[in-house]
């Protein structure tokens, strides 16, 4: 299977997620809009969800797949199995400890880290309680899943682990579903959506569970134990684990700077489902496949097949992230419009959610090449300069929301938040570069500066429609502002994809073996 076909297969799987989850905002913004029970639902996730970027994802998909791939390849099986029982073993007692704390302390967390100043609002400081209380229990299940992931990616099977998270979408859809046909309280909503949150990491533990055994791989439980493996896992985790989680750490951040404005903390949420459509889709799907990939490579000592790798994600990564970010900058008041505008969702809360989507966007390109950049070093089992290069990161996002969120309000955040996605790309790109461990060819050079300049000529098409048509893609029937959007969308796709293939900045050859059936 070609690199790019690795791509799809992790992005369709993602792009299911994806929608699927737009359902979900829509379905909350419906019946909660932007108010006090969404806000204490999104301020609680976010929690849990952070320390799975944290612990779970970060360190895992960092630091275990190198060191799970090391042993596959030098002792076989048997050797992968052990090493995969005793981190289990270890990692599930830290999960255990770890939980019961954050639960028995969820009030003091509540008050101090995940949103200060709902302690104004008793009855919205309780609910977060309670609505985080329930949902921890996902991140023990979700760091069990990113180790089933992480080995399955590295038997290159990347499909089921891709495709689990689209059962928390089902479960939620399902809970909100059923709300709206019953007229459920707003409170009783926010408590069966985390409800539906904790049962969703219980199906993709199993699932993933599943698809370890069908591999024919052996897991069990044993005593914990800090043997040497486990004890170098745990090195290169740590600085990880910073660095895996510093995209929600960012937005963990301005979560506390705007808690105490109502409202705020579901508009970023609403603008961040948006822009997590193409970063998860191209951003996530290039991580995935690209460490185990480049383990791979290293390992067997292809300096050649590692360069390929790098500039192939690069060309692909912003072939397909540009655009969207030029789109989501020039119409994001027509797209958040039609995804969320309806019941509690205001033309206010509109505009205020597409000026958040339009500073994100800006960001957009940045995100995806930390997900290029960043398995460059982890797969070389470097993982201290991302660490350093991640606080850099974070100290920039810091400063610049508590400068910029009285000036210009939650958008400030955002803007914030890309600036240091920026900082982070120059940081981690300008130390590959100078250690000699990745150099642009002419050709991918060549390539970037005509997708820069394709996206430029899609933008100047995107507002001209937008003068054009832009009072019916806001305030036309629903289904006149689906139509004109679909065509809106595949006008812009036929403008930029016709540039870039005639001027050869994406390769066809490529761009076909993403929708072609691979040979028999």
């Amino acid at each position: 299977m070609s690199l790019f076909r690795k791509f799809a297969s992790v992005g369709s799987a993602t792009m299911a997620s994806r929608v699927l989850g737009f359902v979900r905002e829509a379905l909350i913004a419906y019946t909660l809009g932007a108010g006090p029970v969404s806000d204490a639902f999104y301020a609680a996730f976010r929690f849990p969800n952070l320390f799975r970027r944290l612990f779970a994802e970060g360190a895992f998909n960092s630091a275990f797949i190198p060191l799970f791939a090391k042993e596959l390849e030098g002792g076989g099986t048997a050797a992968a199995e052990a090493f995969a029982r005793q981190v289990l073993s270890v990692l599930l007692f830290v999960l255990i400890v770890l939980s019961a704390f954050a639960m028995i302390f969820m009030p003091a967390l509540v008050a101090t880290v995940i949103a200060p100043k709902f302690a104004e609002i008793p009855e919205k400081f309780d609910l977060t309680v309670v609505l985080t209380r329930i949902m921890f229990p996902y991140l023990a299940a979700m760091s069990l899943v990113a180790m089933l992931s992480g080995i399955l990616n590295s038997y290159r099977k990347y499909f089921l682990a891709a495709i689990s998270p689209v059962l928390l979408n089902i479960v939620l859809v399902a809970v909100l579903l059923f709300a709206v046909s019953r007229d459920v309280e707003p409170r009783t909503i926010g408590i069966a959506m985390a409800s539906g949150v904790m049962v969703s990491g219980i199906l993709q533990l199993a699932l993933l569970f599943y698809g370890v055994r069908h591999t024919g791989f052996h897991i069990r439980v044993s005593r914990p134990q800090l043997t040497a493996p486990v004890r170098r896992l745990l090195w290169l985790a740590l600085p990880a684990a910073i660095t895996g989680g510093i995209t929600q750490l960012n937005l963990l951040i301005g979560q506390i700077i705007i808690s105490g404005d109502n409202g705020a903390i579901s508009i970023v949420n609403y603008a961040d489902r948006i822009i997590q459509l193409p970063l998860g889709v191209i951003g996530i799907a290039v991580g995935v496949v690209l460490l185990p990939e480049l383990s791979r490579a290293l390992k067997d000592g292809k300096t050649h097949a590692v360069q390929e790798l790098q500039n192939s994600s690069l060309e692909f990564g912003l072939g397909l992230t540009v655009p969207a970010a030029v789109a989501f900058a020039i119409i994001p008041a027509p797209i958040v419009a039609l995804l969320f505008e309806r019941g509690e969702f205001t033309r206010e809360t509109t505009l205020i959610t597409a000026g958040v989507l339009a500073a994100f966007s800006a960001g957009l390109p940045a995100f995806v090449l930390n997900k290029i950049f960043t398995p460059s070093f982890y797969a070389r089992e470097n993982m201290r300069a991302p660490m350093w290069f991640a606080g850099a990161n974070a100290a920039i996002n810091v400063a610049g929301s508590l400068i910029l969120f009285p000036l210009i309000g939650v958008m400030g955040v955002a803007v914030a938040t890309s600036l240091a996605g920026w900082v982070n790309v120059l940081l981690l790109g300008g130390a590959l570069y100078g250690n000699g461990q990745f150099s642009p060819t002419a050709l991918t050079i060549r390539r970037i500066a005509l997708i820069l300049a394709g996206s430029a000529v899609m933008g100047i098409a995107l507002h001209l429609v937008m003068l054009t048509i832009g009072a019916a893609l806001m305030d036309g029937g629903l289904l006149v502002r689906i139509g004109l959007m679909l065509a809106v969308v595949v006008a812009g796709a036929f403008v930029y994809f016709a540039f870039v293939l005639l001027t050869g900045a994406m390769d066809r050859r490529q761009l076909i073996s993403l929708v072609s059936r691979p040979s028999k």
